[in-house]
């Protein structure tokens, strides 16, 4: 093929990716995270990435603050008292003398 048929290669970085190392790993974690948060199985999600066992991919699926998120969204405060913890006075002095 002549060179000014060959197909052009990109050489400036994505735009989503200027500034940011962009490695095989951190590609790996994304789509492990982009899978979790699309309902995918955990068990299915190691298979895809070829690990031998589930805990492999556990490194992968540490949840992001949008996961935390979505599962704080599901539970029912309702009866639950909403507060800020606040210690006594013996606890704080038993802090204190350590």
């Amino acid at each position: 093929m002549p060179a000014e048929q060959a197909p052009r290669r990109r050489t400036s970085p994505l735009p989503i990716a200027a500034g940011k190392h962009v490695t095989p790993h951190v590609l790996r974690h994304t789509l492990a995270m982009d899978l979790l948060q699309h309902g995918v199985d955990r068990s299915v999600i190691a298979l895809w990435l070829g690990h031998e066992s589930a805990e492999t991919t556990a490194i992968y699926l540490q949840a992001d603050m949008k996961l935390k998120e979505q599962a704080l969204a599901k539970i029912d405060t309702a009866d639950i008292r909403l507060g800020r913890y606040k210690p006594d006075d013996h606890l704080l002095a038993f802090l204190k003398s350590l």
